[in-house]
């Protein structure tokens, strides 16, 4: 009983201490209204961070004029780049399909001479009056023939200009001249050797005589070489305007 009725003496007295002391009982009220304003400042961050929180991921924002034009332009680009790659190696495929033999059909070249003034060596008559001469004649031309079909399946041609045939420097080569009226100056007067051409590229050029003017002659047609040119035997420039 005596500690019951001290202890209401206790509560009893604490109101009548913070009234009697005004200053402890504004502190307190201080205290708690600032607990309660902390709580509210952690209650309302914590909301405004789980608004902020995406619920799934982030938006993608979709490319702008600039950007999209600037992507268009690199895509233009590399399809032309890799055309023009594709277009480089398909010729370059075609040219070494054309001309993966040009060494060798170039070193087949003298064979064909070679079987050609063997021919041209024979005397006339010679093959008729005698059989072995005859026979083998024959066998020269049958090769002969045989190795112009393979330079025919492999698109190799013979360059064997004609008398009078306009001179061309991408497919002939003048070893000399020949003063003649019958010809037209700067034409072809005579084929010495054959040229030939593999596809469109030139394997050998084709050696010839140039006619020029006969001295004393007049002035006749000057063909479309008027400033002439050289002489591969001689030297020699030769004027067609003379």
């Amino acid at each position: 009983m005596s500690d019951e009725h001290n202890n209401g003496q206790s509560k009893d007295a604490q109101p009548d201490a913070d009234a009697q002391n005004p200053a402890h009982a504004a502190t307190s009220d201080a205290n708690v209204a600032n607990e309660n304003r902390a709580a509210s400042s952690d209650a309302l961050a914590e909301g405004q961070t789980a608004a902020d929180e995406p619920d799934g991921p982030p938006a993608v924002l979709p490319p702008t004029v600039e950007e999209h034009e600037e992507l268009k332009d690199k895509l233009l680009r590399t399809l032309a780049e890799m055309e023009n790659l594709r277009r480089r190696n398909e010729r370059d495929v075609e040219e070494a399909r054309r001309y993966a033999v040009t060494g060798f059909a170039r070193d087949l070249l003298e064979v064909r001479d070679n079987l050609r003034r063997g021919l041209e060596a024979v005397p006339e008559g010679a093959s008729e009056a005698n059989e072995y001469m005859r026979n083998l004649v024959t066998g020269i031309e049958m090769t002969e023939r045989s190795l112009l079909s393979i330079f025919e399946r492999n698109q190799i041609k013979t360059i064997n200009p004609e008398r009078g045939e306009k001179f061309d420097h991408r497919r002939h080569q003048a070893m000399f001249e020949v003063p003649t009226n019958e010809l037209q100056a700067g034409s072809v007067a005579e084929t010495m050797q054959p040229g030939y051409v593999i596809a469109d590229r030139l394997l050998r050029p084709a050696l010839v005589g140039v006619a020029k003017a006969a001295p004393g002659a007049d002035n006749g047609p000057q063909g479309d070489n008027p400033q002439g040119f050289r002489s591969e035997a001689t030297g020699q420039k030769i004027d067609t305007s003379a």
